[in-house]
């Protein structure tokens, strides 16, 4: 916190670019990767105060970018090359990995469909959480 690490990497990003669409292809792109390779809690614990301050500084909702956070790092736990998921499916199924990643590719070009109407329609994720406390 005393070093201010996400108003430094929300400056980095907002030098880059100030379009929120653009930041929002950023966000979903840099937490896709890490969650290929990192463990949900860990990827949130790390990247979430960060990228939430850039989010919140192009009018990005909270409960919209937290929504968008747990969809990429989701999708990572079930994407290629280390998709943790994968291995426990192929481990339980007892099968090799590679079946278990061609029958998965529907499902994650699904899943990747899901996540960019979520991310640019705010309306999909902030909904229902507007009518259930209003």
């Amino acid at each position: 916190v005393s070093e201010q690490i996400p108003q430094l990497i929300s400056e980095f990003v907002l030098s880059i670019t100030d379009n929120k669409l653009a930041i929002i292809l950023i966000i979903n792109v840099l937490l896709l990767v890490v969650g290929m390779f990192m463990e949900t809690i860990a990827a949130l614990i790390i990247l979430f105060v960060p990228l939430l301050t850039l989010a919140q500084s192009v009018g990005i909702e909270p409960l919209h970018f937290a929504t968008i956070a747990v969809l990429n790092l989701m999708i990572g736990l079930t994407t290629p090359p280390l998709g943790v998921c994968l291995f426990v499916c192929a481990n339980i199924a007892k099968i090799p990995l590679m079946p278990v990643v061609r029958a998965i590719l529907p499902f994650l070009l699904t899943n990747i469909l899901v996540l960019l109407c979520v991310s640019y329609v705010p309306a999909l994720a902030t909904w229902l959480p507007s009518v259930l406390m209003p």
